[in-house]
């Protein structure tokens, strides 16, 4: 039986104009829990401002690949994938 659980990979936008990649079954929460300083090592030190972007994929091994492979781009492909990928 296939599962309805979705997962994505976000993008937040820190204070410092930095971005945080990572990867999720719920990106509200996550993005609250960065907030609070209870998120990765990252966010503790650079605060999330806002949700930038998120993917969703039918698998967290998806989810996890796409977060990896993001990661290996410099901010300004960063922001063009997002700029080109953003829902209309």
């Amino acid at each position: 039986m296939a599962s309805d659980k979705k997962f994505y990979m976000y993008v937040l936008l820190c204070e410092d104009n930095s971005l945080y990649t990572g990867y999720t079954d719920d990106v509200q929460k996550r993005f609250e829990t960065h907030v609070s300083g209870e998120g990765a090592k990252y966010t503790r030190a650079h605060k999330p401002v806002k949700i930038l972007y998120q993917e969703e994929f039918s698998t967290k091994h998806e989810a996890m690949s796409a977060e990896y492979h993001f990661k290996k781009h410099t901010k300004s492909q960063k922001l063009t994938y997002i700029r080109e990928h953003q829902s209309l």
